[in-house]
């Protein structure tokens, strides 16, 4: 049986150096989730160029790719997604040309592809705002897997940490996150897979309960209370 958010929250306490420490962490490192009403008033360009921008970070420094992201905002037509789904494989490959972006084919690629998967999802759901807003907030898993499915490059923690980004709830398996969900008798190894990731929301969603508070606190929490 998993142990009581409250005894993590009191050993996670102690180790940054008492309680107000703690909360100055959550605060500097972690924004707050946005409303189902807010996650809808953001205008779909701006969630696939955040998707683009998660996809592009992933395995660089991500004040490298921030820098250049002004110029990918022009590259990629200002991410209107009607638009770079129209983009010809010759525009495409003129990127690879262009020194001021980051010149990986996959991720060219894979963007033009997001676009028509985003397209597909504003003509099923009314926008891509409405498709997060709606989705169960105790199924953020599933929400995990459907992404995963249905853009490129969106594989491991990518999906999760792009939903922070954009403010859509969720915890992020990071290794001091499954470290804390072994120490504390929540998970037995590596959750790797969607039914044992299932498992491991199981105990997340409880805590959430208990401890009134996001996903995300309580998954920085569960980070700092462990070496």
């Amino acid at each position: 049986m998993a142990a009581s958010f409250d005894r993590i929250r009191k050993t996670a306490e102690s180790r940054c150096g008492g309680a107000a420490a703690l909360k100055d962490r959550l605060k500097e490192r972690l924004t707050p989730p946005k409303s189902p009403v807010a996650l809808r008033k953001v205008a779909d360009d701006r969630y696939l160029s955040l998707l683009s921008l998660r996809v592009f970070r992933a395995g660089l420094k991500h004040s490298l790719v921030d820098a250049k992201w002004p110029a990918f905002e022009e590259a990629f037509l200002g991410f209107d997604p009607r638009r770079l789904r129209a983009m010809s494989d010759e525009a495409l490959e003129a990127l690879m040309a262009d020194k001021r972006l980051i010149r990986h084919w996959g991720k060219i690629k894979a963007t033009r592809d997001n676009a028509a998967a985003l397209c597909a999802l504003i003509e099923e759901c009314g926008s891509f705002g409405a498709y997060l807003a709606d989705w169960p907030a105790n199924d953020v898993v599933g929400l995990w897997h459907d992404l995963s499915k249905r853009f490129k490059q969106l594989g491991g923690n990518s999906a999760p940490v792009f939903l922070r980004m954009a403010g859509k709830d969720t915890f992020v398996l990071t290794d001091n996150v499954v470290r804390a969900l072994n120490h504390w008798g929540a998970f037995d190894g590596l959750p790797k897979g969607k039914k044992a990731q299932v498992k491991v929301q199981e105990a997340f969603v409880d805590w959430a309960e208990e401890a009134r508070s996001p996903l995300c606190e309580i998954s920085m929490i569960l980070a700092h209370s462990v070496d």
